[in-house]
């Protein structure tokens, strides 16, 4: 049995979803056909911290993430503010004053690609709510006023301003609910084959039995897309690091309600004792007892009333390949919650008796240099919505208006280039990266 579509998306992850919401709903097509075996949203898009931000090392990046944000903030009032968006920033927290200067130079840098203003404060005064751009908190007298419940080590922070969490799960309903009314529809089941005929796509053969004949089909299937471009003929150098998170039931309060996304921006060293760190290392644990990565982050997640702060650190970085269900590691609550206590001291209450904690997780799926791949490769008909490593919901709206555009043949940004996969073919483009000394993601 076959059918017919004018599109074909293979994955109903919030890639996949926010494609089929900007082919229906902004440009009209109404023979959209998602494609997933699994529940929409459930595979790796609901274990995020949910979070956005325009704050990028690099133009294109920006460029895209602040139209990307901009349709956010569209979606919100067009969803009667059902999806949770907020803006409460991101709080970069250090203690050494090198990494101050260095959080000041990037504010800068992102500055001049369109992300707003820096405002240095010396003094708490006037401090109040900013549309955008950047707020350096440059003494700790400054910082302790205004955010008292953090370490008296801190000397100062960057707090990003257009920036905020959202629940990827509201985000996702309200675009797949839209998309059904725009004629899209969702097929419950495996992509085993794609079809290709004098270099252009023709369709996809499920694992039912069923073909739909589409002339275009798009690849949106998280960690999994590098296996869907293999059926196309297409390799994709993307790879895929398991990352997990936890939310703990705070209930002491230590993490005020309103608090922005905190980060610690500090390498650091957990204060085991002598005996634990001892029998750690006993256990082949010695990736928890030495020096630890930066960005040990977390944020209250739920309504006023919640008690649970959400938080993550990435110090595992593991590159495999994808299996469910995940790895498990015994320790990450309490290593979290460790790390975390670097930052708010008081959190150290909850180490004798650590709280209720929820431990979940996915893969982030990244290019060498951490930029998305969105556009045509491979075959005629065939493009990509993939490489969204830990940027996934914040950037599905963006990404899926630019592939629309591409399919659609609309006008195209300037920033587009930069997130093909023949930038792979630009030696200068290969040479920038291999000197890059940072991931792309900040």
């Amino acid at each position: 049995m076959s059918a017919r579509a004018d599109v074909v998306i293979i994955g109903a992850g919030i890639a996949g979803v926010a494609a089929a919401h900007a082919l229906t709903a902004g440009y009209g097509l109404d023979k959209v056909v998602v494609i997933d075996p699994r529940p929409p949203l459930s595979l790796t898009s609901d274990k995020s911290t949910e979070c956005y931000r325009n704050y990028w090392p690099n133009r294109e990046m920006t460029e895209l993430m602040i139209r990307s944000i901009d349709l956010l903030n569209q979606y919100s009032g067009e969803s009667g503010e059902s999806i949770g968006l907020n803006r409460r920033g991101y709080l970069y927290v250090t203690a050494d004053p090198g990494a101050l200067e260095a959080l000041l130079e990037s504010a800068q840098r992102s500055a001049e690609f369109g992300s707003g203003p820096v405002r240095i404060h010396t003094t708490p005064d006037h401090y109040g709510e900013a549309e955008d751009g950047f707020d350096v908190l440059a003494n700790a007298t400054t910082l302790h006023a205004l955010f008292p419940y953090l370490t008296e080590r801190a000397l100062g922070a960057l707090h990003v301003r257009r920036a905020g969490w959202l629940s990827a799960q509201q985000l996702g309903r309200w675009m797949l609910d839209r998309s059904y009314q725009h004629g899209a529809q969702l097929i419950v089941d495996e992509v085993l084959g794609i079809e290709i005929a004098g270099r252009r796509v023709k369709g996809v053969q499920l694992a039912s039995g069923r073909k739909i004949r589409a002339g275009v089909v798009v690849n949106a299937a998280g960690p999994l897309s590098p296996g869907v471009a293999l059926m196309a003929g297409v390799d994709l150098p993307v790879f895929s690091e398991m990352h997990l998170k936890v939310a703990f039931k705070e209930h002491l309060g230590i993490v005020p309600r309103d608090a922005p996304m905190i980060i610690w921006s500090d390498p650091q060293r957990l204060d085991w004792t002598a005996d634990e760190r001892s029998e750690l290392e006993r256990q082949g644990r010695s990736d928890v007892t030495g020096d630890m990565p930066v960005f040990c982050h977390g944020r209250p997640e739920g309504g006023e009333d919640s008690p649970y702060l959400l938080s993550l650190w990435d110090y595992h970085a593991t590159v495999t390949s994808p299996v469910w269900p995940l790895e498990d590691d015994p320790l990450y609550p309490e290593v979290v919650m460790r790390g975390m206590a670097t930052m708010v001291p008081g959190l150290t209450r909850y180490l004798d008796h650590l709280p209720h904690a929820v431990v979940d997780g996915g893969y982030y799926s990244k290019t060498r240099e951490n930029r998305p791949l969105i556009g045509p490769a491979g075959p005629e008909g065939f493009f990509l919505v993939a490489a969204m490593s830990g940027f996934g919901v914040m950037v599905a709206a963006g990404a899926a208006d630019l592939v629309a555009r591409h399919i659609t043949d609309d006008s195209l940004p300037s920033y587009s280039d930069a997130f093909l996969l023949s930038r792979y073919e630009d030696p200068a483009y290969l040479a920038e990266i291999e000197a890059a000394d940072q991931s792309g993601q900040l």
